[in-house]
């Protein structure tokens, strides 16, 4: 079902979120991380990356 390249991608997208989160809470408001940056990782995680990592056919399945 999953190959080795999914879980990849998927464990790419937690470690961004993780990292994304981070920045989110660090600094001031204001802060360029926290206010601009972190958004818009997070948003490119959740809507691209995540999806892309479930949905990447394996080597496996492409021969059938």
């Amino acid at each position: 079902m999953f190959d080795s390249l999914n879980f990849k991608l998927f464990g790419l997208s937690l470690l961004l979120l993780a990292i994304g989160f981070i920045f989110l809470g660090q600094g001031p408001v204001t802060s360029i991380f926290s206010w601009s940056f972190a958004p818009v990782m997070l948003v490119g995680v959740y809507c691209c990356l995540i999806p892309i990592a479930i949905l990447t056919k394996g080597k496996s399945e492409k021969k059938k």
